[in-house]
């Protein structure tokens, strides 16, 4: 198995992170494409940025799907590694193969491990983007809270070094004041710190990047096949200009794979 894993933001030093957390997690045997945004901010904290983001994704998630399964550079899933999901759900209407968010991912990991679970960030600013994430994934009534940094950030790569302690207090404060059940680390600058904090804390924590992975191997080892209908099938077929030429070939793709499935079971339904 084949996983590509986007950093829809242009840090370099938090590609690292995350590479280092999706190694640890990733089963043996499945390998790892990590690509860094071509353009956008260097952390995404309000909804403009993950706008910026979702067309920096989706141009690489284009790259790697553009020629179909089983070309050279093909994979067989994609995880979009920044909290918030920038380009989620639409990015699931681009491609035949899986496309999870680390931000889904992580609420369904806490969600199977508690009943109420908190969030803690990286920033005050960021907080109604991450309220708008939980209640878009219709799970705002197991929120307990969202938790986070008030003060400037030194630098967006040693956020973990900087603030650890705060981190670590703020997760107290969602266990014992706010009644959280699990608590999720939230965020690509954060990668690899639930497995320092694990036990220090009292409730299972979750890490959204080793979340990301191991959902993903899961959805693709369920083989559930591709959206030919519903909401997430490939948008229809119309004029287009001005997008880039993997774009294109990935949407033309998309849309022919469509046409020909429905094309196939059209010719075998019976008479």
């Amino acid at each position: 198995m084949k996983l590509l894993v986007i950093n829809p933001n242009i840090s370099d030093d938090v590609t690292a992170l995350i590479e280092a957390e999706a190694l640890r997690s990733a089963s043996p045997g499945t390998d790892l494409v990590v690509r860094t945004a071509g353009y956008g901010v260097e952390y995404i904290e309000t909804r403009l940025e993950s706008l910026i983001a979702a067309g920096a994704v989706a141009e690489i998630v284009a790259e790697y799907t553009r020629d179909g399964p089983g070309s050279g550079n093909s994979v067989d899933g994609v995880v979009v590694a920044a909290f918030g999901d920038p380009g989620m759900p639409a990015l699931k209407e681009l491609t035949d193969i899986p496309v999870i968010g680390i931000t889904e991912a992580a609420l369904c990991a806490a969600a199977l491990q508690g009943h109420r679970f908190s969030i803690i960030a990286i920033s005050d600013r960021i907080r109604p983007w991450y309220q708008d994430c939980v209640e878009r994934f219709g799970l705002g009534g197991r929120l307990a809270s969202i938790r986070s940094i008030n003060e400037s950030l030194h630098g967006i790569a040693s956020v973990q070094r900087d603030f650890k302690a705060t981190l670590l207090a703020l997760s107290h404060q969602a266990v014992t004041e706010d009644g959280a059940d699990v608590v999720i680390l939230a965020g690509a600058p954060l990668a690899g710190l639930a497995r320092e904090l694990r036990g220090q804390i009292g409730v299972p924590v979750v890490d959204g990047i080793s979340a990301g992975i191991r959902m993903a191997e899961a959805v693709v080892g369920l083989d559930s096949g591709a959206h030919r209908a519903g909401a997430f099938a490939a948008p229809p077929a119309k004029a287009r200009r001005g997008l880039s030429a993997d774009l294109d070939a990935a949407l033309t793709a998309a849309q022919n794979a469509a046409a020909a499935d429905a094309t196939g079971a059209g010719a075998t339904q019976p008479a």
